[in-house]
C-alpha cells in the first residue's frame, strides 16, 4: 500500500507589523506638521483680507466731526494686475473742512446691486498713521483697490462715507 503523502507545514511566526505601524504613524504625524506649518506660515494672507485695518474711533466726538470731512471727485477705473486679475480702483479726494488736525481717516465703501441693496461693504483707510497729519482745509487724494466685486454690482459709483477718525 502506498504511503499517504505527508505534508509538513512549518509554522512560521507572523511577520512583525510593529515597525510598519510605527512608520505609518510617523509619516502621518510628519504630514500633519507640514500641513500645519503651511497653514500658519508667516506672511500668509487671510482669505478675507490681505492686511489688517488699523483701529479707528467713531465715538460722539468723531461722529460730530465727520460731516466736516467731505469725499469728492470719486471715480472708478478697472485695470488688470500682474496676475491677470481685474482690479477696480476707487479714486477721489477727501477734504478736511473742519478746524482740527487729523491723524487718520477711514471711509466705508458700499457697492449696490440693481435693487439698491448693498452687495459689498468694506471699510478702508484713506489717510493713515503712516501719512502726515491731515490739516484743517487740506485736500488729499486717495486710491483704494478692490480685487473681488460681486457680479451683481450695478456698475454705478459706490457710496462712500466717513466711518472712522483719529484726531492728532
Amino acid at each position: 500500500m502506498p504511503e499517504d503523502p505527508q505534508i509538513n507545514v512549518t509554522s512560521e511566526p507572523p511577520p512583525d507589523r510593529g515597525q510598519f505601524s510605527f512608520a505609518l504613524m510617523l509619516a502621518a504625524a510628519a504630514m500633519v506638521i507640514v500641513l500645519g506649518g503651511l497653514y500658519f506660515w508667516p506672511g500668509r494672507q487671510s482669505p478675507s483680507r490681505g492686511t489688517a485695518e488699523p483701529h479707528f474711533s467713531f465715538g460722539p466726538a468723531e461722529r460730530a466731526y465727520a460731516p466736516k470731512i467731505h469725499v469728492e471727485n470719486v471715480e472708478l477705473s478697472r485695470a488688470e494686475n500682474f496676475l491677470h486679475q481685474e482690479v477696480t480702483t476707487l479714486s477721489g479726494e477727501i477734504v478736511n473742512t473742519g478746524d482740527r488736525q487729523l491723524r487718520a481717516v477711514q471711509v466705508t465703501v458700499e457697492f449696490s446691486d440693481q435693487l439698491n441693496q448693498v452687495v459689498l461693504r468694506e471699510p478702508r483707510s484713506v489717510s493713515g498713521p503712516g501719512s502726515s497729519p491731515f490739516s484743517p482745509g487740506e485736500r488729499r487724494n486717495f486710491d483704494v483697490s478692490f480685487e473681488h466685486i460681486p457680479a451683481d454690482w450695478n456698475m454705478r459709483p459706490p457710496a462712500v462715507f466717513v466711518t472712522g477718525i483719529n484726531f492728532n
